[in-house]
């Protein structure tokens, strides 16, 4: 059985190991500060827009330029998941305000959102 002094002082050496990024989302890894945000993409976001951000039968991709922040910035974001979004670009239908989004999940999820089109080269 260790002891509680093994413990103490194996802390820091584990605060202090590098962190290593999250399972990749598709061909693009995930920084580990983002890993919040992937799990939230997953949970709700994923089924309609895709594992990838690629679109899906039920939703558009968001690494198309339509969603550039130039484009849709990030209040645009925000509003259409917690308040739903009308129909504008797509043959997709209105898109409902996502059941259990709160603007506290946003502030994880749309970093998470954004990084990845950066990678995907969107801007």
């Amino acid at each position: 059985m260790k002891s509680r002094l093994f413990y103490l002082l194996l802390a820091p050496a584990v605060a202090l190991a590098p962190i290593q990024p999250t399972a990749a989302a598709g061909d693009v890894p995930i920084p580990f500060h983002l890993a919040k945000g992937q799990l939230l993409y997953e949970k709700y976001c994923s089924q309609c827009h895709g594992a990838r951000l690629d679109g899906s039968d039920d939703g558009p991709p968001l690494v198309h330029p339509f969603y550039k922040p130039s484009h849709h910035d990030d209040g645009a974001f925000y509003r259409a998941v917690t308040q739903g979004s009308r129909q504008h670009h797509w043959n997709f239908g209105d898109m409902p305000a996502v059941a259990g989004m709160t603007p506290k999940k946003m502030d994880s999820l749309l970093p998470f959102i954004r990084y990845y089109q950066q990678q995907k080269g969107l801007f």
